[in-house]
């Protein structure tokens, strides 16, 4: 495809807050660049199913706070296929759309490298996703909003486990990356973070017992990611050895589940957001294609769709250190 009039932009998987200050941005910096903006609800189910509408200045107006996003999002069955992909590109064409810009987590970008293959339309990537977990940027949009939503959720369920004596397990989203995990117990001051990627062969729950609760503390938070790559998985799991292993613990578990996607964007979050928005029409105008734009060391990075997509993206070791250190 050549030259460059208008684009798509599009909310896939998960949502994630600030989803729609990247929208706004996304739109705003177009228009201001001479391009047209046409918004697909639903993701690659709508694209599919031709959900499709012309986005004006105004389309994004009061938006920037919201949290979810004002595209919607859904999975998509046809879009695996190939059929499904070809009545995608057939309406992008039918909508004049020559770029696409596609915001969500990993299998939202492995869609965009898809398609962009399959039928050469550029595509760009914005990380929208709570869980951190693409590769090749430093934070993703949504994160440090979940992040401080479980931080406060934490706080308010030490004053009961305080109080009762008690043991919480509290289990986090995050997929298979412990980013959630790991720097929520840090920011609420939690005992222990029962992460993926802790791959010692320490038994955590073992470690955590004898550092902690034996010693001196009566009442503990642990936060659990919620899925652990040996298979065991979740706060359930923990909390049922604690009640066979050491029944003299009073143990509860708290699921935060789906309360750690929503709330208002946090500055950062928006700020993200807005930076990557305008970055994602620029790399257009610079000929760029099959790329997630993210950020590293405070400056916007182009990642490959391959590398973003494929390689795991590493914690930071020092963040299990500095927390076992803090919980004695």
């Amino acid at each position: 495809m050549s030259k460059i009039s208008t684009i798509g932009v599009l909310t896939s998987g998960g949502d994630a807050p600030g989803m729609n200050a990247a929208i706004r941005a996304v739109t705003r910096s177009a228009i201001y660049s001479g391009w047209k903006v046409k918004a697909i609800y639903r993701g690659y189910e709508g694209l599919v199913k031709n959900d499709i509408k012309e986005f004006t200045t105004e389309s994004v107006s009061g938006t920037i706070q919201r949290g979810g996003t004002i595209l919607k999002t859904a999975r998509s069955k046809a879009f695996l296929t190939v059929e499904g992909r070809k009545q995608a590109f057939e309406n992008l064409k039918a909508n004049e759309i020559d770029a696409l810009v596609v915001i969500g987590g990993n299998g939202s970008l492995a869609g965009a490298q898809v398609l962009a293959q399959e039928y050469d339309i550029p595509c760009i990537g914005l990380p929208g996703t709570i869980d951190n977990d693409l590769y090749g940027t430093d934070t993703t949009i949504g994160y440090d909003t979940a992040l401080n939503t479980i931080m406060e959720c934490v706080d308010k369920i030490r004053d009961t486990a305080t109080s009762h004596n008690r043991i919480f397990f509290i289990e986090v989203m995050g997929r298979d990356a412990g980013f959630l995990a790991q720097n929520s117990a840090i920011a609420a001051g939690a005992e222990c973070a029962i992460i993926p990627e802790d791959s010692t062969d320490a038994d955590q729950l073992a470690d955590f017992v004898a550092r902690g609760v034996r010693k001196s503390k009566n009442s503990s938070i642990v936060i659990v990611s919620e899925s652990q790559k040996d298979g065991t998985g979740g706060a359930m799991y923990y909390a049922d050895r604690v009640r066979h292993e050491y029944p003299e613990y009073d143990v509860r578990v708290t699921i935060l589940g789906h309360l750690q996607r929503g709330g208002r964007p946090s500055a950062s979050d928006r700020i993200l957001a807005s930076r990557l928005g305008v970055a994602a029409i620029e790399a257009l105008q610079d000929g760029q294609r099959n790329v997630m734009v993210g950020i590293a060391n405070n400056q916007v990075v182009y990642v490959p769709f391959n590398k973003a997509i494929k390689k795991d993206k590493p914690i930071d070791k020092e963040l299990i250190t500095v927390l076992n250190e803090l919980s004695i």
